[in-house]
């Protein structure tokens, strides 16, 4: 088998995938923007606008996992351009929204497209990248997401100094027409032979589905009662679709991956690590704003120096872990990551913004070292023919994670506290767990995995 494509083969895959990537991360984050001009257009409460952000992150994490596994039977390349092309008809569509309902269906099918293409990204990006260099890989993939999250809300701002709030949604479009026509030079791994398990895919929605949506109406003042009814029903649908999974040999959920604990462990820090940077990055402008008295637009130049750290140090820790112990990094990544978040607990009484910058940079550098080597070591570490199966988990745990963060943040906000310094202080916490989870990958009986599973790996994927 042929490790990684040749070049220029390759430059021009990695640039489809960049495209697919920025496509999704823009369109999820640029709407934010747009949801005041939205409310008053179509002449609904700003309230009911945000369902525009949280139907597009809820329908993502319910179909992320069931469309890896539809790649791994239809084939990795044929599902990423059909999931584009999907999204771009969806953009259109957006043009001809009069009404909340419609628009909402509208970003349904956005998210379904997006979900398709980003479920195999890094299934794709594996079989790009040589097995020694899948690291840069990923870390470069990791800046794209760091620059378009940057990058989405000014957009979002010229667009509509200058056009309607229709063309927010379209201003994503580039990215995908350049994926589909960059995409003839993805890899196409011969897909498996095997029946889609449909009962599966919708139970793993059902879950996601309900245990988020009814987390989603406790917080947004629904009855607590109908609210943990939801939540109830969700959690029982979970546990029989577990059951239901470790039965299966390729399961949608992968829990056969999951059973080694350096992917557990992995997973267990991921999700930490997206709660407490979703936790922070929510809850510091209603800080910033309430607390310090920054203006609006001020707020953004605050929080700036987290991505463009991160776009540095991703690429680098990347490069690193394909040298190093994703272990060790991942330890060091969080160590910086905890004392930066407790200088931004206990920021003085009247900061500066290098004051504040400066501890983003280093908040920043820190989830950037950590977060590279750790998706490294998932791919790395699964068997090549469920390469899809751990993209999608790494998907699935970052969108879970980042809503799990919005909804504590919403929370702490309901309950006064989510304006202080007590969220930087929570994902404090969050930050040493994951920074537990990493180091605990340097035990030489979990870096070193029985000879059954270690015959699965490729030659070369990191297991640390």
């Amino acid at each position: 088998m042929t490790d990684g494509l040749p070049k220029p083969r390759r430059f021009l895959a990695i640039a489809a995938v960049s495209a697919g990537t920025a496509l999704v991360v823009v369109d999820g984050a640029i709407a934010t923007v747009a949801l005041p001009t939205i409310a008053r257009d179509l002449g609904v409460d700003a309230s009911a606008a945000v369902a525009v952000v949280t139907v597009y992150q809820l329908v993502l994490v319910m179909t992320l996992l069931p469309f890896s596994g539809l790649g791994d039977r239809i084939g990795l390349k044929k599902l990423y351009q059909a999931g584009q092309a999907v999204f771009t008809v969806a953009t259109i569509l957006c043009f001809f929204a009069k009404s909340l309902p419609f628009l909402l269906i509208v970003r349904a099918a956005q998210a379904l497209g997006a979900a398709a293409a980003l479920s195999v990204s890094s299934a794709l990006l594996r079989s790009i990248y040589p097995t020694k260099q899948l690291g840069r890989g990923l870390g470069i993939n990791s800046v794209v997401v760091s620059s378009s999250a940057a990058f989405a809300p000014t957009l979002g701002g010229l667009v509509l100094a200058v056009a309607p709030w229709p063309w927010v949604f379209a201003s994503a479009v580039p990215f995908a027409i350049i994926s589909l026509i960059l995409g003839r030079a993805l890899p196409d791994p011969v897909p498996r032979d095997e029946p889609f398990d449909v009962l599966g895919a919708v139970m793993c929605a059902a879950m996601f589905g309900l245990v988020i949506g009814g987390l989603e109406t406790a917080v947004h003042g629904d009855s607590p009662v109908v609210s943990a009814a939801i939540v109830i029903v969700g959690v029982i649908v979970g546990i029989l679709f577990i059951r239901r999974q470790r039965r299966e040999v390729a399961p949608i959920l992968p829990v056969d991956l999951l059973r080694r604990p350096v992917l557990a462990l992995s997973t267990m820090g991921a999700f930490t690590a997206f709660v407490a940077t979703m936790t922070l990055l929510l809850s510091l402008p209603f800080r910033l704003q309430h607390g310090y008295g920054f203006a609006p637009s001020e707020v953004g130049a605050v929080i700036a120096p987290w991505p463009l750290t991160t776009m540095i140090v991703a690429p680098l820790a990347g490069w690193l872990s394909d040298r190093y112990p994703a272990g060790l990094l991942g330890g060091i990544g969080m160590a910086l990551a905890i004392v930066g978040l407790l200088t931004l607990s206990y920021l003085p009484a009247d900061p500066s913004y290098w004051a504040i910058a400066w501890r983003m940079s280093l908040t920043g550098a820190g989830f950037g070292m950590f977060l590279s080597p750790n998706a490294r070591l998932i791919i790395g570490s699964a068997p090549r023919d469920r390469a899809a199966a751990a993209g999608g988990l790494i998907s699935t745990t970052r969108m879970v994670g980042q809503t799990t963060g919005a909804t504590l943040v919403a929370a702490l906000l309901a309950i006064g506290l989510g304006s202080g310094g007590g969220p930087a202080l929570i994902a404090a916490g969050l930050a040493a767990v994951a920074g537990v989870c990493s180091l605990a990958r340097l035990n030489p009986a979990i870096r070193n995995p029985p000879r059954d599973e270690a015959a699965d790996a490729q030659p070369g994927a990191q297991v640390s």
